[in-house]
């Protein structure tokens, strides 16, 4: 296939449209951030590699976020259970919080990054790659902890623009 000479004629508003009918799950990444931690929600993460084990989460590079993980070369994802909404909500706000992760149950990972209590698990991770991905950075993380935390748990889905969960078995 012959590559494409100019670029498509796309909108950015159904391009968002379609990427959001792809089910995600729903993560919270974290960073300690030289003593002061901070977190986002994020639901571009995905698993990329058993040997290393690697996984990758994409950053806006305008984002609070994006600086912090860059320089501490750390950072945890943490995946969120069903019962977790509020936290997800949270962490998508953009602004400083007013006490440490916001009030929410957390621990600190052997990275020095936040663990969210009641997650359905987590990794820690140490910075392997960053790639230029537009106006995102993409950070490959290298897993070097992890937890499943609580294995029966149902996850915390996003699709459509909305937050959703598995259904039960009929």
């Amino acid at each position: 296939m012959p590559p494409m000479t100019s670029e498509p004629k796309i909108d950015t508003r159904s391009y968002r449209d379609l990427v959001g009918r792809f089910a995600t799950g729903v993560t919270v990444v974290t960073v300690n951030d030289a003593g002061t931690y901070r977190a986002m929600t994020a639901n571009s993460f995905t698993s990329v590699s058993l040997d290393p084990l690697l996984v990758l989460v994409c950053v806006t590079r305008d984002a609070s976020m994006h600086d912090p993980i860059h320089e501490a070369g750390t950072f945890a994802v943490n995946l969120l259970s069903a019962g977790q909404r509020p936290i997800s909500e949270l962490f998508a706000r953009r602004g400083e919080l007013t006490e440490p992760m916001g009030g929410v149950p957390f621990r600190i990972g052997g990275t020095g990054s936040p663990l969210i209590d009641e997650a359905l698990g987590w990794f820690e991770c140490e910075v392997w790659r960053e790639y230029d991905g537009g106006d995102h950075t993409i950070f490959i993380g290298r897993v070097v902890d992890m937890e499943l935390a609580g294995p029966t748990r149902e996850p915390l889905l996003f699709f459509g623009g909305r937050y959703r969960t598995i259904a039960p078995d009929s």
